[in-house]
């Protein structure tokens, strides 16, 4: 008996053995399978003998019973095929391959992975059908195979989860998103495949056809519907939602779903008490919005229907609705007014109406609407004046009222808003002259548009302020006078439309000085006099219309005119040309014999002046030799010189007159004899030092080494005309010279001591898990605003030229400053958005101190410096997308991946949709707003949307082209958005039940 017990232990301990050497053999086929280069992400498989030790893997019972329980090898940039041999793990509970770029296609053989609860193959380069042996995984919690390149149909095994009685466990999550599935839905119809523990189901992009399955309603636990971006027809469904309480988010659009009849729809969603999002935008949806649209969950906050047919009103139920942020009803059939009940919707922060048959008034309850930032009802049929109630918007960033029949005068009270950006009253039958407070809103950045009313008078003078103001159309009017020279004053305008009103006299020099105008339009007014030669030196200008004026003389044959045809010309009996058909032809002058009489006068007259010039240089060292000292004295270098920048700003301190003139014997004493105890940085081309005044004043001094290539005196010169120009710099989100000492064996520029740092320290360094996604957007739109206003609105432009995250600093509030800046290259013309073809200022010579060389730092190189192109502001477009690109992925630039030739824009495009979960780092989701710390699907929306639209920003700042690439100012825009959209993420949400790969939740469901 004893000796049958002891072979029967001996026998159990060998199938244990043999169970784990096959797993260990399974786990290195695996790996054999993987390419050569990603085995070096899991360079300790083989090593160690215990394979729980292994990266990615972890077992479920104490040694000896050890099996493989979870692999997760998760965004590890894995390149290869999903190897059958898994199916050998028979323990197996989760496996995630997600986020690599693994192909082929999924092995039909993990369907004998009876234990599996938890299979994530998402975001790799997976082919081919589906298995319906996936089916057959009864006790399976979560799928997720979206962002692969799959085809064919949705076997219907996979959506028939049987358990049995004693261990039951259902499909919790099904992802099938992002590939390239068709047919129908195949959703269970009977009772032995009911999904009831169904919580997410996500099918969106895909080519999938037919309706909406009926038996979706067996799944009420359901929270998340997307189905958008398919081929879905049919009506929509009366009864399908009215059975789930806990749905939050429901996307139907661009679909080619239908009906006559809303409020069944409508009706069956008002128990759908926890709804936040509906989307039904695309689609075929006619009929009136009915009551019923007031009934949905108080809880929503964004609602599409755009892009229907939807007829009738807007009914004044929706203002039920009181938490909605965001309103989209353009692009359909509404008539009638806009219901005045529309205040009572507080919280709504986008409004979107265009683009309907909307008449009557536009009611002045939006101005109740504290938080609302966009307005757009243009392309309607509106009449009446426009609202004085808009001037108590203060978030109101954009107006659309184009396109109706609004009357009376532009009510001077918009001019309280003053976060305008963009202000498009154009196609209306507006009067009276232009409002001088309109016309004084610095903050119109993007477009101005009154063109096509019947507005009157001159143009005001305050329009010179706006100096960041991109696009400006007055066409189409009665405005007259002349066209004020202070025009000129806005720096950044590219397009300008004065065209088809009565202006009269010359026109200015200065609008053709415009540094970055593109597009000027004149025509049909009545300039006179000559062109302005600004207009010919130009580089920037495309198009030219001076067209039926009274302008006179001769057509220049330089710059923009060499490419214009006569009908830029046409109406303007004084100008005459060359080779222009329909243009009178320039005569030849007779030499007139009294201005050959004078040039022979002034040609003597120059000639004794040079002479006496010569006499006078001989002389001069002569008697300085003698008398053994210069006559004019010059200013001694004994001593350094002390140049103090005045500064109305304040950063860190309440004033800048807290900083006293320093002598270079204080800066010793405050930073301790430039100790290697207060370096805080060193560079190319200088270090920095803490220091500590005796007043307490916590200062930093930026040490500059004199380059080989410059002399002393050049270095002086280079020095003396930087601290000029950083003078002259003043934004919140530059960092500003306080004070500057000087001498020709030192030179050294005090700033304020930035309490938490450069960027590059939270990057790299202990802080980076306390980068927030929320942070790192109001650092990016920091440094965009910064460099904005260093490239289009300071009164001296400048290419930065090494920006790059050791040059952006971080004061005590998390407030960005760039720093390093105005150094580099300094842009005098005009030149292109580009800048490329401005003048530079050359009277730097070789001196580049705190910058460093003119290409600035590896990795942010933009492409065209290696080609010998010009410092450019899209150079630095490119960098500011380097510098994006490594804060979302956490990678520098110079890292070993991208020696190989392989830039960070090329790495993140080859990953993102497909790979996106694998070139964030953890660290920037662990800060996520409350929802998305519970519920790692809500984090999924996320990525989606502002995650989605950070990286295209970096890959569109890095394209190769610089005519490509935004400019600064769109950047900054775009920063601006997205810091407003993260502020909204914040919603309130249940704890999810299941975690994307964790094993540890898994386990609490056995």
């Amino acid at each position: 008996m004893a000796a049958t017990a002891h072979l029967i232990a001996i026998l159990l301990l060998a199938t244990i053995h043999h169970s784990a050497a096959d797993d260990r053999s399974s786990l290195l086929s695996f790996l054999a399978g993987l390419t050569p280069h990603s085995r070096l992400s899991l360079t300790n498989w083989n090593v160690s003998p215990n394979i729980c030790n292994w990266t990615g893997v972890s077992c479920h019972h104490p040694p000896p019973l050890q099996r493989v329980a979870l692999l997760d090898l998760s965004g590890r940039s894995l390149r290869g095929r999903v190897s059958p041999v898994l199916s050998n793990l028979s323990s197996l509970q989760v496996l995630d391959l997600s986020n690599n770029f693994l192909t082929g296609p999924i092995p039909p053989e993990l369907g004998s992975l009876s234990g599996l609860k938890q299979l994530s193959l998402s975001s790799n380069l997976l082919s081919g059908a589906i298995p319906f042996q996936l089916g057959f995984l009864n006790l399976l919690v979560y799928l997720d195979l979206g962002g692969n390149q799959l085809t064919g149909q949705i076997p219907s095994t996979l959506f028939c989860n049987y358990s049995n009685a004693m261990h039951k466990l259902s499909l919790q999550y099904i992802d099938l998103s992002n590939n390239s599935l068709t047919g129908e839905i195949p959703f269970p119809g009977n009772d032995l495949c009911r999904l009831d523990d169904l919580r997410y189901l996500l099918l969106w992009s895909n080519d999938l056809s037919g309706s909406i399955p009926p038996t979706l309603s067996n799944s009420s636990q359901l929270e998340w519907i997307d189905l958008e971006s398919n081929n879905l027809s049919g009506g929509l469904p009366p009864h399908i939602f009215n059975n789930m309480p806990y749905l939050q988010f429901l996307y139907l659009s661009y679909n080619n779903l239908s009906t006559e009849d809303l409020n069944p729809f409508l009706t069956s969603l008002s128990n759908c008490s926890r709804l936040q999002e509906l989307e039904l935008a695309g689609n075929g949806l006619r009929g009136e919005l009915p009551a019923s649209i007031g009934d949905l969950s108080v809880n929503l906050l964004q609602l599409h229907l755009e892009e229907n047919q939807i007829t009738g009103i807007i009914h004044p139920n929706i203002s039920n609705l009181v938490n909605l942020t965001y309103l989209n009803l353009s692009n359909n059939a509404f008539n009638g007014s806009i219901p005045p009940e529309i205040g009572r919707l507080r919280r709504l922060e986008r409004f979107y109406l265009s683009n309907n048959r909307l008449t009557g008034k536009i009611p002045s309850s939006f101005g109740q609407i504290r938080q609302l930032g966009l307005l757009d009802i243009s392309g309607n049929e509106l009449s009446g004046s426009i609202p004085d109630s808009f001037a108590d918007l203060p978030q109101f960033r954009r107006l659309l009222l184009n396109g109706n029949r609004l009357s009376g005068q532009i009510p001077p009270s918009i001019g309280n808003c003053i976060n305008l950006e963009i202000l498009d009253l154009s196609y209306n039958q507006l009067t009276g002259n232009i409002p001088s407070e309109i016309a004084g809103l610095q903050s119109l950045k993007l477009y101005l548009n009154l063109s096509n009313n019947n507005l009157q008078g001159h143009l005001p003078v305050e329009m010179s302020k706006m100096d960041m103001i991109l696009a400006l159309d007055l066409s189409c009017n009665n405005l007259s006078g002349m066209i004020p020279p202070q025009l000129g004053s806005c720096v950044a305008l590219e397009y300008l439309n004065l065209s088809k009103n009565s202006f009269g006299g010359n026109l200015p020099s200065s609008i053709g000085a415009l540094p970055y105008l593109k597009v000027l339009d004149l025509s049909s007014n009545q300039l006179l006099g000559a062109m302005p030669d600004s207009l010919k030196a130009s580089s920037t200008l495309k198009f030219l219309n001076v067209s039926f004026n009274n302008f006179s003389g001769i057509i220049p044959g330089k710059g923009i005119f060499t490419s214009l045809t006569e009908s830029s010309f046409f109406g303007n009996p004084g100008l005459c040309g060359y080779n222009l058909a329909g243009i009178t032809h320039c005569k030849l002058p007779e030499r007139d014999h009294r201005l050959g009489k004078l040039i022979r006068i002034l040609v003597s007259v120059m000639g004794t002046l040079s002479v006496l010039a010569s006499l006078f240089f001989i002389a001069c060292p002569m008697m300085m030799k003698r008398s053994g000292r210069p006559k004019c004295r010059l200013p001694s270098f004994r001593r350094p010189v002390l140049e103090h920048i005045d500064s109305t700003e304040d950063f860190t301190f309440t004033h800048c007159s807290d900083y006293p003139r320093l002598s270079y014997q204080q800066l010793v004493e405050a930073t301790n004899g430039f100790a290697d105890t207060n370096l805080i940085g060193s560079g190319r081309f200088g270090r920095v030092y803490k220091g500590n005044l005796r007043t307490s004043t916590k200062i930093a001094v930026k040490v500059l080494d004199q380059m080989p290539d410059c002399t002393a005196t050049q270095l002086s010169v280079s020095f003396k005309r930087e601290c000029e120009v950083l003078k002259r710099t003043k934004h919140r989100n530059l960092i500003r010279i306080v004070t500057a000492c000087s001498r020709p064996d030192f030179k050294a520029l005090v700033l304020p001591l930035m309490p938490n740092g450069s960027l590059e320290s939270w990057l790299y360094h202990t802080k980076r898990a306390e980068l927030s996604l929320e942070l790192v957007v109001r650092v990016l739109s920091d440094v965009a605003e910064g460099m904005a206003y260093l490239h289009h609105y300071s009164p001296v432009r400048v290419v930065h030229c090494d920006l790059k995250p050791s040059n952006v600093l971080l004061d005590g509030d998390m407030t960005a400053l760039v720093a390093d800046f105005g150094i580099a290259r300094l842009v005098k013309g005009g030149g292109d958005d580009g800048g490329a073809s401005g003048d530079l200022d050359q009277s730097l010579g070789c001196c580049i101190s705190t910058s460093g060389l003119l290409h600035g730092s590896v990795g942010y190189i933009a492409p065209e410096y290696g080609l010998g192109g010009h410092p450019s502001t899209q150079g630095d477009v490119y960098s500011f997308g380097v510098l994006l690109l490594e804060i979302i992925t956490g990678k520098r630039p110079t890292d070993i991946v991208f020696h190989e030739g392989l830039t960070l824009h090329e790495w993140v495009k080859n990953h993102y949709h497909n790979n996106i979960d694998s070139i964030i780092p953890q660290e920037l989701t662990l800060n996520l707003p409350s929802v998305a710390q519970h519920d790692p699907f809500y984090y999924k929306k996320l990525k989606r949307d502002l995650i989605s639209e950070l990286i295209e920003l970096g890959l569109v700042c890095t394209q190769y082209s610089p005519s490509m690439r935004p400019t600064m100012i769109d950047v900054a825009h775009e920063m601006a958005i997205l810091k407003q959209d993260i502020s909204r993420l914040a919603v309130e949400s249940s704890p999810i039940l299941l975690s994307n790969s964790s094993f540890e939740a898994l386990s609490d469901h056995e």
